[in-house]
Formats: C-alpha cells, sequence, structure tokens
C-alpha cells in the first residue's frame, strides 16, 4: 500500500526453522501455518462426513472409506507454497524491495539483516513498521516438552499421518486441528487443564462446541495437565499427566503430542530495548496507540505483535493499510477493533461478532442484558439424520427499548459465512427490532437468526426446527 503512493519501500522477511526442524516462505503465519492451511484440512474433514451424509441421498459409496495423509498434505502444501511464490511477484510487480533476512534494530532508522549464513545487510527508513507475528510457545515446565512435541507450526507440513495424536491445552487452534484429525479418522484426545475456548463465550457456546467433538469422536481428558513426555523405544511417546479430579497420574502412548499453550510475540531478537521501542513486560507486546504508533514516533507495529489487538489477519491487513494511508496518503482514519467478526473451524463450526454474553453483562450489569436463544435443526441435516442436539445461536442485547445488539453467536454449518454477512448490521448499530424485521432467506440456517424470539432464562428452554 505504502509503494502505491510512490514510497520507496522494503520488507524484511526470515522464518526461523521450529525447534522440530519446519520452515516456511514468504507470507506470515495465516498463509503458511495458519488459517490456510487450516481451513483446507478443516475441509478434507467436512468432506468425510459428507460422505457419510451421502448415502442418506441416494449416493452409492463403496465402503470402507480411507483417507490418505500424504495426499491432503501434499495439495496443500503445494498450495502454500504458491501463495508463498504469488507474495513474491506481488512485491516484485509493485517496486517493492523483498529481503530474505533476519532483522534486527542497530539504532531508530537502521535495520541489520542477516542471511542464514551470517552475512549482513543495513537498510535505513524514514518509517518502519513491525508486523513480526508470534511463534508457538512450549510447555518448558514439561519434561520433553521441546525434545518430542510438536505444536501447529510443524503439524501443517507433515508428510506423513501424525496417526494417534494427543492436542495438549485447549485453545481454539488445539479444538481445530483435533476437529478434522478426528474427521479424518485418526485417533486423537484432547488434554484441557480448564475451560475450553478461553476468550470465547463460556455462557453455552464453548461446551456446546466441545459436546459436539465428543459426540463425533473425540477424546477430552478434562482437568489434566502434562508432566512428563519420553520416547519410547517404539518410537511411540509415552505422556505422563497428573489428573486433577482423582488426583492421580495417568498415562498413555501417541503417535504424535502437540502442544497448543498460545503464542508469544517473536519480538526477541529484534532489539528494540536499544531503540527505546516499550513492550509489556508480561506478554512481551508491542504497546501502541490508536495510530498504531509505538514509544518511538517513526516506529509502528500491527498484527498479533501489538498489545490488546485481536490476534487475527483480517485485522492487521486493515490496520497496515490504515496506517499507510494516514503516512503518505493524507488520510485520518484509524483502525476500527469493535465489533470484529471471527470463527473457530472446529468440526461444527462456532462464529461470533461483538461481546460475549460475560463481556456484556461484565460491562452492562446484568439486569441491563437480555439475552434471545434457540436451537435449531439445519436443513441438510434431516435427510442424513445428523444428530443436531448443539446446534444453536444467540443474540446478546442491551435491555434498553432500542435493544441494541451487543454480541451474536452462532454453532453450525457454515459458521463463518452466517456471521460475515451479519457483522455489517451489527457493525452499523443493528437493533433486536431491525434483525426480526429482516426477512430471512428460506431454508437456511441464517435464517433461524431473523426469527429469534425466545429470552433465556436458564438452560435448553428452546428448540427452532426448520420447516
Amino acid at each position: 500500500k505504502a509503494a502505491q503512493f510512490g514510497r520507496k519501500v522494503a520488507v524484511m522477511d526470515y522464518v526461523e526453522p521450529s525447534p522440530q526442524g519446519s520452515s516456511w516462505g514468504l507470507g506470515g503465519t495465516c498463509v503458511n501455518v495458519g488459517c490456510i492451511p487450516k481451513k483446507l484440512m478443516h475441509q478434507a474433514a467436512l468432506l468425510g462426513s459428507a460422505i457419510k451424509d451421502a448415502q442418506h441421498y441416494g449416493w452409492n459409496i463403496s465402503q470402507p472409506v480411507h483417507h490418505t495423509w500424504s495426499v491432503m498434505a501434499q495439495g496443500v502444501q503445494n498450495y502454500v507454497k504458491s501463495l508463498n511464490w504469488g507474495h513474491r511477484v506481488q512485491l516484485q510487480e509493485k517496486k517493492v524491495k523483498y529481503f530474505n533476512l533476519k532483522g534486527s534494530f542497530s539504532d531508530p532508522h537502521t535495520v541489520r539483516g542477516l542471511t542464514k549464513a551470517g552475512k549482513e545487510t543495513v537498510v535505513t527508513a524514514d518509517n518502519i513498521v513491525i508486523a513480526t507475528g508470534g511463534r508457538p510457545k512450549y510447555p518448558m515446565h514439561v519434561a520433553g516438552a521441546l525434545e518430542y512435541g510438536i505444536t501447529s507450526d510443524d503439524l501443517f507440513w507433515l508428510k506423513e499421518s501424525p496417526g494417534k495424536t494427543l492436542p495438549s491445552f485447549i485453545l481454539y487452534v488445539s479444538l481445530e486441528c483435533a476437529g478434522f484429525l478426528t474427521g479424518i479418522g485418526l485417533d486423537t484426545t484432547v488434554m484441557m487443564r480448564s475451560v475450553p475456548l478461553r476468550g470465547f463465550d463460556q455462557a453455552q457456546m464453548a461446551s456446546l462446541v466441545t459436546e459436539h467433538m465428543e459426540s463425533y469422536g473425540t477424546k477430552f481428558l478434562k482437568r489434566c495437565f502434562p508432566t512428563k513426555v519420553e520416547k519410547l523405544k517404539s518410537n511411540r511417546l509415552q505422556v505422563t499427566w497428573k489428573n486433577a479430579d482423582l488426583d492421580k497420574e495417568e498415562t498413555d502412548s501417541f503417535d504424535t503430542v502437540m502442544w497448543a499453550v498460545g503464542r508469544a510475540p517473536d519480538t526477541k531478537t529484534l532489539n528494540l530495548e536499544t531503540v527505546g521501542v516499550k513492550t509489556n513486560s508480561e506478554t512481551g507486546k508491542i504497546i501502541v496507540d490508536a495510530s498504531e504508533a509505538t514509544s518511538v514516533p517513526h516506529i509502528y507495529a500491527v498484527g498479533d505483535i501489538t498489545e490488546g489487538r485481536p490476534e487475527l489477519t483480517p485485522t492487521a491487513i486493515a490496520a497496515g493499510k490504515l496506517l499507510a494511508q494516514r503516512l503518505f496518503g493524507q488520510s485520518s482514519e484509524l483502525m476500527d477493533y469493535d465489533n470484529v467478526p471471527t470463527t473457530v473451524f472446529t468440526p461444527l463450526e462456532y462464529g461470533c461478532v461483538g461481546l460475549s454474553e460475560e463481556a456484556a453483562v461484565q460491562r452492562h450489569g446484568s439486569d441491563n442484558i437480555e439475552v434471545y436463544h434457540a436451537f435449531y435443526k439445519p436443513l441438510e441435516f434431516t435427510v442424513a439424520e445428523r444428530d443436531a442436539t448443539q446446534c444453536y445461536m444467540k443474540m446478546v442485547c442491551l435491555r434498553e427499548r432500542e435493544q441494541r445488539i451487543l454480541g451474536l453467536h452462532f454453532i453450525g454449518p457454515n459458521a463463518g459465512e452466517v456471521i460475515q454477512g451479519f457483522a455489517l448490521g451489527i457493525k452499523c448499530g443493528a437493533t433486536y427490532p431491525q434483525m426480526m424485521k429482516t426477512v430471512g432467506i428460506h431454508p437456511t440456517c441464517a435464517e433461524e437468526v431473523t426469527k429469534l424470539h425466545i429470552t433465556k432464562r436458564s438452560g435448553r428452554d428452546a428448540t427452532v426446527t426448520g420447516c
């Protein structure tokens, strides 16, 4: 974007291999080890479910059906590599200089880049943007975690099936990976120390997602935390964990152990303290103001490394474009981080925009909140006789006369597509009465959002079934 304003621009990008040796090309987390390969492997699992459904719709499919990891992995990895190449071509077309170097600050206007062999290149600039993102953390208190475990940085680049897998700690990436691993037929167990999907709505939504996964074959070790990983003579990994409910140690062996304990900002080697860029001492994230400026006026930061920002690719992209427009395009528009929609691509997807019920209550008080909700059955589930017990939606509103919508939460097929549409209305200040006046597209799952008239009081007290 800056180059389009006629500025001289360079990009310095380098991927440090993971502890297990995985590395990738230009494009960042989303392209290489995040949204893109994750969604494609999620699609592979959905196709497996569709094959089962197809028989109810009259398709004759020979049994047994078998999934080959290497074929899927090759297709996904080839597509990711095509995106890497596409990014390089676009930079070249827009006359942006690309340095495949690991950068760090020498002074506030100078970045020193090193090749893998240690050859140095020095670049100076009037303005510098830090957008290094994050890398997965390892539970270093667990013996053998670093030596034998992998993370999402490795999973998407495996050439062979991970086999019986233990995703440990229950962040959304753990559930997404566990969901597609189960969906393609692998023995998958999730170890969860506390609540699932921390940071998302806990009043129904998170528990319904895990209930559905459990009913479709993913195993859960609840209130358990690992203490040790050992490699057996068979090359399998023996994991020892503490069961907090039973107050005893338990063990099992797995082919793969995947850690999903969160991500750390990739800033340690940038030499930020030398140039005066301030970070949060607890999180390591860079402190920025509303204009994405750091404590050094001409140094900016966007994306996952910034304190208090959502760790989402689209927000980082939008923030970067707006920053370029403010610097070089005579704009004053700031990034608006409120009401950003997102989706967790678990087998039954969970999409949301706005506040969770807990956040709404905390911000406005329980007496000022009204929640409309319903269980529903997708029409496509009927002939296939699929269980729709966890298909659920709720709308969190202010109780005042206008009843402005504070948050919308949806569990069901194509949740991302559903939430994307409603996000515009909520961004524009939509109210509950306006939503009820909206005519839904029949017979879709999204239509049910426009018919929510059951006020939440307790438990499962409402079900809406399509025509």
